[in-house]
């Protein structure tokens, strides 16, 4: 049996050398890539191509951007200096026009402080008065709007009731289409 046994073993040594050479010249590289190939070859495909197009696309804007700056470099220094000190007289009219426009709303503001102030005074001159300052706020106010309006606003005195004297509308007369009525009266009629 040991006889068979070692027969049995130079047997898997030759097996086993045999595999490594055969391992040795890649034909296995082969059919895994032809496999690979058969499932993603399309997808591999348009993949390749998106990165061609990428490649084209960045390739043609950064040329773009280097005739850009050497055109800013290759300009006259006397225009570069005009666009500048246009760029400033620019910016002083619009500093100039919003420090104008400041003073006249802190000009508005203080008016309106001192309009405020004075009521304020008057209230305080017609309570030491004894008088009301409601009814004086409200003389100055239609005043002012009497001043200001050239139209004068007549009060309504035909003003229409809302219902007659004799309504009551628990009696069903001059109610109209709406009217109450009491349910039917027995059990329900569910199932």
């Amino acid at each position: 049996m040991e006889a068979d046994n070692g027969a049995d073993i130079r047997a898997a040594g030759a097996a086993a050398e045999d595999a490594s050479l055969e391992n040795q010249d890649m034909s296995f590289l082969l059919t895994s890539v032809s496999t690979f190939l058969s499932d993603y070859g399309w997808y591999l495909l348009v993949l390749c191509g998106g990165v061609y197009l990428l490649i084209q696309h960045l390739s043609k804007n950064r040329p773009s951007q280097d005739r850009g700056s050497a055109a800013a470099t290759s300009q006259d220094p006397a225009s570069v200096v005009r666009r500048q000190e246009a760029l400033e007289a620019a910016r002083r009219r619009m500093q100039e026009e919003l420090n104008a426009k400041a003073a006249e709303f802190k000009e508005k503001q203080q008016r309106m402080e001192e309009e405020k102030r004075q009521q304020k005074i008057e209230k305080w001159e017609s309570m030491k008065e004894g008088k009301s300052y409601k009814g004086n706020a409200n003389l100055t106010q239609n005043s002012d709007e009497a001043a200001t309006s050239s139209t004068v606003l007549k009060p309504k005195t035909d003003k229409k009731p809302l219902r007659t004297s004799g309504y009551n509308p628990l009696s069903g007369e001059g109610g109209g289409t709406c009217a109450w009525r009491p349910g039917r009266r027995g059990p329900s009629a569910g199932g």
